[in-house]
Order: C-alpha cells, then structure tokens, then sequence
C-alpha cells in the first residue's frame, strides 16, 4: 500500500558551489529522471529548501526502501551532486496533496 513520505536530499561533494542547479553536470538527464518521477505520481512536490543544501521531495510510494532505490537511479546520485538525506513516513493532518 503506498504511502505518504518526507524525504531529503543534500548537495554530494561533488556539488560545484560556484555554479547555479543549471550548471551542474548532467543537469539535463537529471531534470529528464525527475520529471519522469512527477509523471509517474512517485514524486508529488519538490524543490530546493532556501537556505541550505537541502532539496524537500513529498513522496507516494510503498516503502522507504522503494524510495531509495527509485532515487539512486538519478543520475545526480550516481555522480555524488546529491545525496539521500532522510526518509520519513508523513502523516499529513491538514490540506491535501493531489
């Protein structure tokens, strides 16, 4: 049964801080694996967290594991420009999500 998780995830070492999001290698590919992510209703909202080194994903999937291993096929991942933070279970008490 899927459910509703938080997740996290941190800009890897091979994060170039000099450079904008657009900027980093593979940008395009990722973006592509992303979106294909939001097509496939796996990833419901996401974006950067103002501030830090943080991207916020909300999540419809079956277990934390399943997330993991969804998210290492980016290829970010795959060249550390983003690394898995937390996974948590998130019961959502107030508004809905689509």
């Amino acid at each position: 049964m899927t459910q509703l998780f938080a997740v996290t995830r941190s800009r890897g070492p091979a994060w170039k801080d000099d450079r904008p999001m657009e900027e980093q290698g593979e940008w395009d590919a990722h973006a592509a694996f992303m979106n294909s992510l939001v097509s496939d209703g796996f990833v419901i909202i996401g974006g950067p967290l103002e501030g830090t080194r943080d991207v916020l994903l909300a999540v419809r999937a079956d277990s934390a594991a399943a997330i993991e291993a969804r998210l290492a096929a980016d290829p970010w991942s795959e060249m550390e420009l983003l690394r898995l933070g937390r996974v948590a279970p998130w019961t959502l008490r107030m508004g809905t999500l689509p």
